[in-house]
């Protein structure tokens, strides 16, 4: 039989969802694909894969997707990798916002935080990084990922949006899933992706040592990253987060209407 296919990005944050299907037990089991977040969305969307870790709000977008449980990237509080960095002191002051939509769940989280709580529209512009360029034009950058991390913010100020949405709502936030089309599903019952979580959560340290070769911050930065700002597990906190920002987005016409998870059944 075919390998299922799965695509998810090679961010940090993501590498604990993948590092045993590159290095470890389940290194066998699939045919790993790299991409962005919003690229993997795409792949799905195509049927082009199986599986992919995409951005949450393409649930809403993508029609028959199964989410797989229990596993995801998201946040408590402070993200660190999902950041505005700003011209403007007050984000009142902003009037227009460069975004890297390589993340389409970022780009609908900052626009539904300036709508609901900020109470301003800005004037919203695609725009890739690098940060200098991307502020060249624009009061405020939306930049994720590794780059988010490691970019020089000299200067400028650095609104985490994890912490921008926890301070309004109280709830941590979720910004990616495994998800499936339902006929993919059948391709993926031999795979726990609940374990292959949790077989690269005990390989934190290689993953660490790996990726500092191309993130030039401290090690303990990085195992505190991958440790407390970041968070695999969608518990009750993070859920609430997630029902409300489906409801956010689609009372600021983000998305057509609100779909219940529906979970892909073993």
């Amino acid at each position: 039989m075919l390998k299922p296919r799965i695509a998810a990005s090679h961010y940090l944050n993501s590498a604990p969802l993948i590092w045993s299907f590159i290095h470890g037990p389940h290194q066998s089991a699939v045919e790993l694909i790299d991409a962005v977040p919003s690229k993997c969305a795409q792949l799905l969307e195509r049927h082009e894969v199986d599986a992919a870790l995409v951005p949450v709000i393409e649930y809403q977008r993508i029609p028959n997707l199964r989410v797989i449980p229990n596993v995801c990237v998201g946040s408590q509080r402070r993200v660190r990798s999902v950041v505005l960095v700003s011209k403007k002191e007050d984000l009142h002051d902003v009037r227009t916002v460069a975004l890297d939509e390589s993340s389409r769940t970022s780009a609908t989280l900052i626009k539904v935080i300036f709508r609901e709580f900020i109470r301003t529209e800005p004037q919203w512009n695609s725009t890739p990084p690098p940060l200098a360029e991307m502020l060249s034009a624009n009061d405020a950058a939306l930049i994720i990922g590794d780059p988010a991390m490691t970019t020089a913010h000299d200067g400028l100020q650095v609104f985490d949006l994890a912490t921008l949405w926890e301070e309004r709502t109280g709830f941590g936030f979720v910004f990616a899933m495994w998800m499936t089309h339902v006929e993919s599903a059948q391709h993926l019952v031999d795979i726990d992706f609940a374990e292959v979580r949790d077989q690269g959560l005990e390989s934190i340290n290689e993953i660490v040592d790996e990726y500092q070769q191309s993130i030039p911050l401290p090690w303990d930065e990085l195992i505190r990253y991958l440790t407390e700002n970041i968070s695999y597990y969608p518990d009750p906190k993070m859920r609430a987060g997630l029902d409300l920002y489906f409801e956010l987005a689609h009372k600021h016409d983000l998305i057509p209407s609100v779909r219940p998870l529906l979970f892909m059944d073993k």
